[in-house]
């Protein structure tokens, strides 16, 4: 979860990590500091030992996953490595990849490195496709870790469905429905009904209130749903003629151009004062944000939030773990790696931290702790969140997806809502930007 729009992920699952008593974290991943640790795990008495390097937190030692299996297994003895920052993390992973030593057993890939991966490094990888049972994971999650001639190289951990999260107390003084499902269905299908409920908010908002808190996280939203977005299938770069980029971008200068946006830079220490002060009725939010809200909005937000399904089916997030060939204990490394990542382990990190799982067979048995379904107005979160998973698109990747839509979010979509460019204008400076990128 990296770059401004990744960074941003990153950003939110480290401060997430102080949320874990309202019951939520981004598994994902986190990017506090530039360091490295090793956060053991092991008890030094197998006969092997296994490495997992990841980034940040992904709960397997916080839920008593490693303790587990080596009580299954006593021949085997695990360490975790720990990169704190994705961002050092992928590239001494692949510098360890090219020299063909170095890396650990497992190696966690983040969903915005996973096209590099698949593209460049598929042969250092094993074929984990050959070892699992695919049908367990959603179809779009297995897409993309796999290659054009059928190779998966890693298996699914988490996902971040999406969700709208709502100020229900709000939208009652303007005058708007509170009901989840009636609003649901007000906005179903298209993201730009999600704006346009909006302009109705504002006629009457609460005063010092705004219906949104950025245009960015529109854009997000609305892009991480469509079919297609910077790449389409046959790997060809077309950012600028994907309809899914035209739309994301009309809804996101719909709310920049408008009085309906607090202007707020998501993770920027003003977007978290937004939430404790109430300043914005809505945030797009995928499953691991409710306990970033649930922290920064803080007691008082308790019942006043409520959550509603998306306009359309979205995802914002996700991670993977990979088996090197490298490894010396590759039948031992891909065991573990299915075992971490199998629909009963999935269920079991969620219930620890609420990553929610990549596999549908574990959404059954899912349940969120019992203060945070309390802070959401006892939304059938599990529900809603599922729901969106299982149809969210497979949108096709590329290897410089991160900084086309950094550039779109940091620097075009910014120059419009925060220093009042023409939409014009904002999306020529992200179009230079971008062009720079790509070396055009």
């Amino acid at each position: 979860m990296r770059t401004s729009i990744r960074r941003s992920r990153g950003t939110v699952a480290m401060m997430a990590a102080t949320a874990l008593a309202t019951g939520l974290l981004a598994g994902c991943a986190s990017d506090s500091d530039d360091g490295s640790s090793d956060a053991g795990g092991g008890d030094g008495k197998g006969n092997i030992t296994l490495t997992v390097g990841t980034f940040g937190v992904f709960g397997y030692k916080q839920a008593g996953l490693y303790d587990e299996y080596m009580k299954l297994h006593p021949d085997i003895n695990i360490k975790e490595n720990v990169t704190t920052r994705t961002d050092v993390y992928w590239p001494k992973v692949l510098t360890r990849l090219q020299a063909g030593s170095g890396t650990d057993d497992i190696q966690a890939i983040e969903v915005g490195n996973i096209t590099e991966a698949v593209q460049t490094q598929a042969a250092k990888f094993v074929d984990l496709g050959k070892e699992v049972d695919k049908s367990q994971w959603l179809d779009w999650k297995l897409a993309q870790a796999t290659t054009q001639d059928g190779k998966t190289i890693g298996i699914g951990t988490d996902i971040g469905p999406m969700a709208v999260c709502y100020r229900k107390d709000l939208f009652a003084k303007a005058g708007l429905p509170t009901d989840r499902a009636k609003l649901a269905e007000e906005w179903k299908g298209d993201w730009s009904k999600y704006v346009d409920l909006g302009k109705q908010y504002m006629k009457k908002a609460p005063k010092g209130t705004k219906y949104v808190d950025s245009a960015a996280s529109v854009y997000n939203a609305s892009l991480g749903g469509a079919a297609e977005r910077n790449y389409d299938k046959d790997g060809k770069v077309v950012w600028d003629k994907s309809p899914g980029v035209k739309d994301a971008w009309d809804d996101a200068m719909s709310v920049a151009t408008s009085d309906m946006s607090a202007k707020l830079k998501q993770f920027d220490p003003t977007w978290d004062k937004g939430f404790a002060n109430g300043s914005f009725a809505t945030v797009a939010c995928p499953a691991w944000m409710l306990g970033y809200i649930g922290e920064k909005a803080g007691d008082s937000g308790k019942g006043k939030w409520d959550v509603a399904a998306a306009p359309t089916a979205s995802n914002w997030g996700g991670s993977f773990l990979a088996v090197p060939t490298a490894t010396k204990h590759q039948k031992e490394a891909v065991a573990l790696a299915k075992w971490l990542t199998a629909p009963e382990q999935q269920a079991k990190v969620f219930a620890k931290q609420a990553s929610f799982p990549s596999t549908p067979s574990a959404y059954a048995s899912l349940k969120p702790q019992a203060d945070t379904t309390a802070y959401f107005s006892d939304a059938p979160l599990t529900q809603i969140f599922s729901d969106a998973a299982k149809t969210i698109p497979a949108q096709p990747l590329g290897p410089k997806d991160k900084p086309i839509d950094t550039a779109i979010s940091d620097i075009g979509i910014l120059q419009v809502e925060q220093k009042g460019k023409s939409p014009a204008q904002g999306w020529e400076a992200a179009s230079k930007e971008i062009k720079d990128v790509l070396g055009q």
